[in-house]
């Protein structure tokens, strides 16, 4: 489910850096889809994730996660992430990533689009 960013709200950037075993990393990549992807699209405010793969570096992974706005974002319940963590690690198995880096950006303008 996908929101519409009304006027004067403003897309954020959920921005992760992950290190991987790099035997792991399609695994790493398949189970985030399966588990992390389906519980995000339960939030309206979830609007897509796209996964970054350095080709200079097989341990590391950047996810980009877009929110149309921060309280979309901070409306997820921390116990709800907190479970779907614990479920992301058991499938994953415990030492096999690390989120190494996580931030938030704001979107100031969109791409205008063709007619």
């Amino acid at each position: 489910m996908a929101s519409q960013v009304t006027k004067g709200e403003r897309m954020v950037i959920e921005w992760l850096k992950i290190k991987v075993d790099p035997q792991l990393r399609e695994t790493y990549i398949q189970t985030d889809a399966e588990i992390w992807n389906s519980f995000l699209a339960k939030y309206p405010g979830f609007l897509g994730k796209e996964v970054w793969i350095n080709p200079d570096a097989a341990d590391e992974i950047v996810l980009v996660i877009r929110w149309a706005n921060q309280a979309a974002w901070d409306a997820v319940p921390a116990p709800e992430l907190e479970a779907i963590e614990q479920q992301f690690d058991r499938a994953m198995g415990q030492g096999a990533y690390a989120i190494v880096e996580g931030r938030g950006y704001q979107i100031r303008k969109f791409p205008q689009s063709a007619p």
